[in-house]
Formats: structure tokens, sequence, C-alpha cells
């Protein structure tokens, strides 16, 4: 038997083999195709009285990424489609079915009366795994790259598949809610330690293993069907029960703050579904599925973190007519943490780095920076000491600027001044050559003015690392004025090679991250100013879904850095582009005190070597008087936090140094962090809905001042109807 999707043959000893593997993909995933095929193959195994069993392997280099999202959302449109048409009864019955093919065809062929294994090799995640977890018997390879997880609250969904309950039935209930609201993948050795699979073998080993299993006469009965299953925690109501729900409850709130559903149905399906029999629990699980599959949080978080995202890495605002770049040696100059650390990830991607510094000391240390964090990989045992030894063998670190003779690219990293970049654009272009793309790290000063000091602007471009560069996954390729469409594409394609999330974007002083962050960051030092306890304004930006609260980012930027942009804007465009009350907060905590945040253990936090950071209590000084607790409206201080930075996405919008908002949702969560559930700056107005936005914001610009105006480009959005998604829609 062929099917579209997988190759299924039996062998002399009456075992059958599936081999998916989706022509035309590099991934398999889970479709409406896959599942219809899945089940025939799974009822040819039932009904044959020849077939001993079956194992289900792939023919790619991973086994699957899961399931098809683009399908789930198709299935929350059908479900408002059938809402409309035949009522909301009709549609969420419906819905409810459709939503649960996938959990009831994993239960056929778990209680099919035939013994199924899976051999793993690569990535097993998501919907995939669902199905592993399904199998009698799971064998994973050994290579490096095979992970198991399931990663769906990550996207604001939740393993709806039969995961969450066959998890909590393999492992201790602590240990699989951590692994459920953690989404995160897990290598093969790992899982074997987790109980999640039952062996580790060679990749050449795993298919043969897995049908000596079924000939040596393994179960086809799940461990939970047999009479006498108990979960590895006992029951839910009993004295081991209570020690694990009540802190669960405790953990999921203060990490969350109900901002997540699908976290609380986790924890609410793997509660009730512990207290049933396995098909009960599964519709439990599965009524949760429906439920959250249905909510904003989900729709935004799929849209921005799995679909925009996609399409970003996979080169959606690359210049289509530029031919892709061949780049072999990058030159970085600057060696210092920013530049030292775009040399590690460079010659981590394979490519040749030549590091500049003002001696070779200094590059040298660039190097050393390099040399520690591929030995913290190696501690931790993702890569080997050949890895590192390959790594150091491509940077060379000199002060000869000569040596970027060649270079394909050059990254220029040296410190945040006009003059000391525009010195260093002169010796650099005195010896590239005129093919070589000339790229800026810069956090805030425009692109545009720094290329007037290059002879060739076209060549131009802004590439904006965020710190550190090795863990923080979005690049800003900023446009100057002049910057042509190749220079972008080589960017893009460096980016991309680097395997880091690019978003393009036009000019502008802070370009789009620093301008929100920036307004953040303001926000909290107004609520400062006006006496809000510290604690309360903290709290206030976990609550709202920030990593961290304002103050605290503020230290992890660098107070005496946001004093010099601070000082700097203000030379360059005005007193009126500073707040002076963010400028005398700042003064005091840099000049004064010599406070400049966690680089040097003192900032709005105290840093104690070997203790938990706390607030300063001297900040109690800087705060003439403090307002009560009790008189402060949380949720307007929640609500400010947000708001302040989705205005001022809003504004890069209608200014055009945004241009598609894929890129501003997709950059605030990956660039700042901005609260995932909303799906991200955009997504924070479209869901909440202009109109509403507007009306929310207007009334904190009474009460709060300018900074809450709304842009003219906004207010017509609201008037019209309109939504950025679909102003993006309509201008494609």
């Amino acid at each position: 038997m062929t099917s579209g999707n997988f190759r299924f043959e039996t062998d002399s000893d009456g075992i059958a083999l599936a081999v998916w593997d989706m022509p035309g993909r590099s991934m398999n995933v889970i479709t409406e195709a896959v599942m219809e095929e899945l089940s025939a193959i799974v009822e040819t195994v039932a009904a044959d009285p020849a077939i001993k069993g079956c194992v289900i392997a792939t023919g790619k280099e991973n086994f699957s990424g899961g399931a098809d999202l683009t399908m789930l959302q198709g299935m929350r449109a059908t479900y408002e489609r059938l809402r409309a048409d035949e009522g909301e009864e009709a549609a969420m019955r419906r819905f409810f079915e459709e939503s649960r093919r996938l959990t009831l065809l994993f239960r056929r062929l778990e209680t099919c009366g035939k013994p199924f294994a899976v051999a793993i090799h690569g990535l097993c995640l998501g919907g995939a795994f669902e199905l592993a977890l399904a199998c009698h018997h799971r064998i994973a390879s050994d290579a490096p790259h095979t992970r198991v997880g399931l990663p769906e609250i990550k996207v604001g969904l939740f393993p709806g598949g039969g995961g969450t309950q066959r998890v909590a039935r393999l492992m201790q209930t602590g240990d699989a809610l951590q692994m459920l609201f953690k989404g995160e993948q897990i290598r093969a050795p790992m899982a074997k330690g987790m109980g999640l699979v039952h062996a580790v073998a060679p990749e050449a080993d795993i298919v043969a293993q897995a049908k000596a299993w079924i000939r040596d006469g393994g179960s086809a009965v799940a461990p939970w069907d047999a009479p006498k299953f108990k979960a590895p925690s006992g029951k839910v109501y009993s004295p081991a029960g209570m020690q694990v729900w009540p802190a669960a409850n405790a953990i999921y709130r203060r990490e969350t703050h109900d901002n997540y559903p699908a976290a609380k149905a986790i924890l609410a399906s793997v509660y009730e579904g512990l207290q049933l029999p396995m098909d009960l629990a599964l519709r439990v699980e599965s009524r949760y599925f429906a439920q959250i599959l249905r909510t904003k949080e989900a729709a935004a978080m799929i849209r921005t973190l799995f679909l925009s995202m996609g399409e970003l890495n996979k080169g959606a605002r690359r210049p289509k007519d530029v031919p892709p770049a061949t780049l072999r040696k990058v030159g970085v100059v600057g060696a210092g943490f920013m530049g030292a650390g775009v040399a590690y990830v460079t010659a981590q991607a394979g490519f040749e780095v030549v590091l500049i510094d003002q001696s070779a000391e200094a590059a040298e240390k660039g190097k050393a920076h390099a040399h520690a964090l591929i030995t913290g990989q190696i501690n931790k045992g993702r890569a080997k000491t050949a890895d590192r030894d390959a790594l150091l063998g491509r940077i060379t670190a000199t002060a000869d600027y000569g040596a970027l003779a060649g270079c394909d690219l050059v990254v220029e990293a040296v410190f945040e001044d006009p003059r000391v970049k525009a010195d260093v654009i002169a010796r650099i272009e005195a010896v590239i050559g005129p093919e070589t793309v000339f790229a800026s790290n810069t956090s805030t000063l425009p692109i545009t003015g720094l290329a007037g000091h290059s002879r060739r602007p076209d060549q131009f471009v802004g590439i904006h690392f965020f710190s550190p560069v090795e863990k923080m996954m979005l690049v800003e390729i900023i446009k100057g004025a002049a910057t042509g469409d190749r220079a972008v594409a080589v960017a893009l394609d460096y980016v991309r090679a680097i395997k880091k999330t690019p978003i393009v974007v036009n000019d502008s002083r802070g370009f789009f991250a620093n301008r929100c962050v920036g307004a953040y960051l303001l926000e909290g030092h107004k609520m400062f100013a006006e006496g809000v306890p510290p604690a309360m304004i903290e709290s206030a930006g976990r609550q709202a879904g920030m990593p961290v609260g304002p103050l605290s980012l503020n230290d992890e930027v660098a107070l005496d850095l946001i004093l010099k942009i601070a000082k700097a804007t203000e030379a360059q465009v005005g007193p009126h582009a500073v707040d002076p009350a963010q400028k005398a907060i700042l003064a005091a905590m840099v000049e004064e005190r010599g406070r400049l945040g966690r680089k040097n253990r003192k900032g709005f936090y105290d840093y104690p070597e070997g203790a938990p950071k706390r607030l300063w209590p001297g900040l109690a000084e800087l705060q003439p008087h403090r307002l009560a607790a009790e008189d402060i409206d949380f949720t307007e201080l929640k609500n400010r936090l947000l708001v302040v930075q989705a205005l001022e996405a809003a504004r890069t919008v209608g200014e055009g140094v945004v241009t598609d908002p894929r890129e501003a949702d997709v950059g605030s969560i990956l660039g700042f962090g901005f609260a995932p559930f909303t799906g991200g700056v955009l997504s924070y107005i479209d869901f909440m809905g202009v109109p509403a936005f507007v009306a929310l914001a207007r009334s904190l610009e009474a009460k709060h001042g300018p900074r809450f105006s709304v842009p003219d480009s906004l207010a017509a959005m609201a008037e019209s109807g309109g939504t950025f998604y679909g102003a993006a829609k309509r201008a494609a």
C-alpha cells in the first residue's frame, strides 16, 4: 500500500513499516491528508491478520514538527463562519468534533489491538510527539539533533492530541506540568531518563530495534489501559497529590499572571484528567483544546510567532530581484561586548571573521569572549572541543584594518558616537572592495546621517543587533535614505545565515524597537517621579506581560547609556525631545550616586554577590513624595506600560518606519519581550479593537499628558473601522 505521504510495506515477519515522507516538503507536518492516510494505515494493520504490528518512521532528516498550524487557523475561521450561518450551538458542536479528530485517531491507533512502535529521528514535536506517545513503544536515535517535546504553549495552545493525559501518566505530576508549561525540546538521552521514550539507539538501528520489539511480542496495550495502572504520583486526592496541586497553582499564577489561557487549560486538563479513565480524560482535554483554539490569545500568538515569524525567516521582505549573496568572509570592527558577540555568531555560522579593534590586545580580548561562549556550550554538552577549535580558527583578531580586504560584508560595532563612527567608516572604506556591503550596528543613530560619511551610501545599511547577541533572536535591518536593494538583500542573507530573525525598517532615530523600549523606560521613570512605589512599578510591568519591569530593564541596558542617549538627543534635536523628569532621575542616579546598572552592580536594584537582586533602599531619597499603594489604580499602571509602547509602534507605522505589521509584532516580542500573549504591539491594538484602544489612549492622555496622544493615522483607522492587518492586506 502506498499513499501520498507514507510508504507502507510489510516484511516477511509480518511487520509493517510506514515511512512518513511528504513530497515537496522539507519537514513532515500533520495535515488533513496525513490524518486520513494515517487512519487508513491503522485500519489496515488492525484488520489484516497477517500483520503483527507496525513501525512508524520518517523518510526525512526530522520526524515531524507537528500539526500544520494553518490548518488550526482555518478551523477557527470555519467556526466563525458557521456561527454566523448556523448559530453558536451548531458551530460549537461542529468545531468540537473537528478539533478532536487527531485525538480520536491516536486513540484508535493505541487501542486497535496491534502493537505500534515509532522510530524517532530528528525533531519530533507537538502533534508528532503526541503520535509517538500513542504508540506502544518509542525508540529515539542518538543523533545530536534528535529532540522530542510539546512546544504548543509557545504559540498560545496546549497539546490537544492526548499530550496532557499521556505525559501526566508517564511522569510524576510536577515534572509533567513543568514539561508542558515550558514547551522545551528534550534530547533523546534525557527523554529516556524521563520515561518519555523506551530506548535510544544509533540512527541506523532504530527501525530494526522497533521491529524486533514487535517480533518479540511487544504489547498492544498502553500502560494506562491496563487494569492495575496507577499514575506515578498517585491519586489527585491523596496526601501526595495535595503536595502537588496547591504549589502548581501558585507557580502558574506567579509565572503567567493569568495572561495565558492555554497554561490554565493545561493545569485544568491534567488535574481533571488524572481523576478519570483515559477516554473520558481525553474528552476533557478536547473540550479545553476547543476552547483555547477559539481564544484571541491563540489566534494572535499563532499568527505572529508561527506564521509571521516563519515568513520573515524565509525572506518575506527580501528584495526579489537581487540574486542570493555568496558570503564567505565578514569583518567586524569593534571587539567590545557587542562586536565580540557578532564575531561569535558569525563564526558559528561558518564564516571567516576578521575582528578589528584599536589594539591587537583589545581584539584578542574580543576573541576570548567567543572562546568563553563556546566553552560554555561545551560544558552544557551542546558542543565539542573540536567545534571550539574550528570556530576560533575562523576568527582572526587584529588591529590592522588592511585585513578587511576581501570581506564581503563589514559590520561596524564601535562606540555610539557619530564622530567615532565617522572616523571608523573612513578607515574601513579605504581598504574594502567596491562590492563590499558596509553595515553599522547602531541602536539609535540614524543610518542616513552615518551614511553621509560614506563614499558609497547605496552600499551602506544598518544592522542593529540586540544584547546579548548570542541569545537575542531579533535583528533590525535599517534602510537609510540612499540604501540600495542589494545592501538590504545582503544584510538579510547574512542575518538568516546566522539564524536570526530579521525585520526591515526605514530610518528613524531609535528605529523601531528602541523607540518602543524607550517609551517603556520613560513610563517607568514617570511613574517613579509621580511617587508610585518602585515595587508596584515593577510588578505592573511583569503582570502586564513584560519579561521584566521598566526599572529592571533600565539596569540591564545601563543607566549611563540611557543618560548619554538622552543628552545626545537633546544636543541634536533640542530640549523638547527629552523628558526633564527622566533626565533628572538618571542624572541623580549616574552622576551623583555612581549607579550605572547591573554592570557595576548598582542601579535601581542592588546586585549582591551570590544573592538575588533587590530594589535599592536609597530610591526613597529620590522620591520627594510617595503615593500610598491603596490610592493607585494598578490596572491603570499596567495599561500605561503597554499602551505607551503600542502608541509608539503605531507612530512608526504612520511615519513609514515600519511598513509591515508582521515585522512590528515579531520585532516587539523577540526584541523587547512585549507581552507575547497579545501577539505583539499592533496585534494588541487590533485584537482590542482600534476604537477601544483609541478611547483608552485618550483617557490616559487626559490624565497623564501628550505622550498618550493618538497619531492621526490611528485615529483615522478607528474612524474607518480598519485594522493594521486589514490595511496590510489591502496594500498587498
